[in-house]
C-alpha cells in the first residue's frame, strides 16, 4: 500500500479522552475511530492486524479439531428464556422487538444458541465429542464503556462450545482448549498465563482466565517464572488424552493467581528467585460448566445403553478485537507502537528520504514490487522527520530507510523497531532478514 494513497488518518495530538496507552496509539495511528460510545469502526491499519489475530485464532482452533460454524448476532429470548438466563443477565443485555413484537436480543455469547444447534441434530453418543467454534462480534451493554476496544461495548470474539459423553470427556475437551490457547497466544508474541478463575455470569467451576502483563492491566498477578520458559508451539504434546493429561499436570504444578484467588501460603513456597508480580490484562477465558445449559434446554444424546444423557458443556473465549488493545498496552514505547512480527499491519514501511531523487525512487520501487502487500511505502512529499515519527508511531517491525547518500551507494538502512538497532546493507539483504 503506497502511504500518499491510503486511509490512514494519524494524529499528532492525544485526543482528550484516551486514558491508556492502547486507546491513545489506537486513535493516533489511525486504527480506530469511535461512532458511538463504545463502538468502534475498525480503519484498514487496524482491520489488518484483526484479521491476523484472528487467522492464528482460527488456525490454532482448527488444529485442536475444533469445527468452525457461524451464529447469528440477533437471537430469540425464547432461548434465553429456556436456560433461565433472560431475566438474570441484567442490563448489560441489550434487549430488543422486532416488527412482530417479538422479544429479541444482541447476543452477549452463544450457549443458548449452540445448544440448540446441538440438540437439533447430535442424537447419539457415537457422535461425540464435539467442539464448534465461531468468531463473531457481541454487544454487551457496559454501562461505563472505556479505555478504547479493552472495554467497548461491541467486540470481536472467538466462543467455542465443546460437548462430551461425561466429565472424563469433558476435562479432555477443556485441557485440548487449554493447549491451544497457550499455542495461540504465544504465536502472537504473547506470554500468556493462565490462572483459575471465577466462572461469572456464564456459570461454571472449572475455570481459567489467561492473563497478559501489562502495566495498566486491571488485575495484579502472581505467577512462577516456570511459565516464561516453555515453548508451547513446538512442546512435543499432542491432542490426545495422555499427552493433555501431562501438558495439564505440568501447567497446574506451577503457580499462578490472580490477586482474587492468590494464596499467600501457597505463594511463599515458591523459590523466590522464580516469583514474578506485576499487572495483567484478560485476553482468554475457559470455562467447564457440565450439563447447566443441555439439563435446562434438555439436549439429550442416547449412550451406548439406550439411556438418555445429558452432555458436558465447556465455553471456550478468545477477546479477538480485545487483544488488538492488550498487545499495545504491553507492547508500545514513547514513540508508538511495536508490533509482533506475526500480528503487524505489514511486515515493513519503505521511507523514501527524498521522493523526486531518481536513484531513491528506483531503489523503493523496485523494494516495494518484491515486497507488495507485505509493505506500507511511505512516498508522501513529507520531510524526514515526519516519516521516522509516523513509521515509529504505526509500530511496523522493519523500517527500510532509503537516503540519497545511501542509494548512490546502493545500499539502504534497515531499522528493527523492537530494539532500535540500525544497519546500512544493501537491498536483497535487508529484504532477506525481513522474510
Amino acid at each position: 500500500m503506497r502511504l500518499s494513497r491510503s486511509f490512514i488518518p494519524t494524529m499528532k495530538e492525544t485526543p482528550a479522552e484516551a486514558q491508556i496507552a492502547s486507546h491513545r496509539l489506537m486513535l493516533r495511528a489511525g486504527l480506530v475511530r469511535q461512532t458511538s460510545a463504545g463502538i468502534y469502526a475498525w480503519l484498514p491499519l487496524g482491520y489488518r492486524v484483526l484479521r491476523n489475530i484472528e487467522r492464528i485464532v482460527r488456525e490454532e482452533q482448527n488444529a485442536a479439531g475444533a469445527q468452525e460454524v457461524l451464529m447469528p448476532t440477533i437471537q430469540s429470548a425464547e432461548l434465553w428464556r429456556e436456560s433461565g438466563r433472560y431475566d438474570d443477565y441484567g442490563k448489560e443485555m441489550l434487549r430488543i422487538r422486532d416488527r412482530h413484537e417479538r422479544d429479541m436480543l444482541y447476543g452477549p455469547t452463544n450457549e443458548e444458541v449452540i445448544t440448540d444447534l446441538f440438540r437439533q441434530s447430535v442424537y447419539s453418543y457415537r457422535e461425540l465429542p464435539q467442539i464448534l467454534f465461531h468468531i463473531q462480534w457481541k454487544f454487551r451493554d457496559e454501562v461505563r464503556p472505556r479505555f478504547g476496544v479493552m472495554r467497548g461495548r461491541e467486540f470481536l470474539m472467538k466462543d467455542a462450545y465443546s460437548f462430551d459423553m461425561d466429565f472424563a470427556g469433558a476435562v479432555v475437551s477443556y485441557r485440548t482448549m487449554m493447549l491451544a490457547y497457550m499455542r495461540t497466544f504465544q504465536r502472537m508474541g504473547l506470554k500468556a498465563i493462565p490462572m483459575e478463575a471465577e466462572s461469572g455470569p456464564i456459570g461454571g467451576d472449572l475455570s481459567h482466565e489467561f492473563i497478559i502483563l501489562a502495566p495498566t492491566g486491571e488485575s495484579q498477578v502472581y505467577y512462577d517464572a516456570g511459565f516464561e520458559d516453555i515453548d508451547w508451539v513446538n512442546a512435543k504434546f499432542d491432542y490426545n488424552a495422555q499427552d493433555l493429561e501431562a501438558f495439564f499436570r505440568q501447567m497446574t504444578s506451577m503457580y499462578a493467581a490472580t490477586d482474587e484467588k492468590h494464596d499467600v501460603a501457597k505463594w511463599d513456597k515458591v523459590d523466590p528467585a522464580r516469583r514474578r508480580e506485576g499487572r495483567g490484562i484478560e485476553v482468554g477465558h475457559i470455562f467447564h460448566f457440565g450439563t447447566k445449559y443441555t439439563k435446562a434446554m434438555n439436549a439429550t444424546v442416547t449412550a451406548a445403553d439406550g439411556k438418555h444423557v445429558h452432555p458436558e458443556m465447556g465455553s471456550y473465549g478468545v477477546g479477538v478485537s480485545r487483544l488488538v488493545g492488550a498487545v499495545i498496552e504491553a507492547s508500545h514505547d514513547a514513540a508508538g507502537i511495536i508490533w509482533p512480527d506475526s500480528i503487524a499491519p505489514f511486515k515493513a514501511a519503505i521511507l523514501n528520504l527524498r521522493r523526486g531523487d531518481a536513484a531513491c525512487d528506483a531503489m523503493c520501487e523496485a523494494l516495494y514490487a518484491k515486497l507488495g502487500a507485505a509493505a506500507l511505502y511511505d512516498d508522501r512529499e513529507e520531510r524526514a522527520g515526519a516519516k521516522f515519527a509516523d513509521a515509529d508511531l504505526m509500530g511496523h517491525p522493519w523500517q527500510i530507510i532509503v537516503g540519497p547518500r545511501g542509494a548512490a551507494a546502493g545500499n539502504v538502512e534497515l531499522k528493527r523497531r523492537a530494539t532500535g538497532e540500525r544497519i546500512e546493507l544493501p537491498p536483497d539483504a535487508a529484504l532477506a532478514r525481513i522474510a
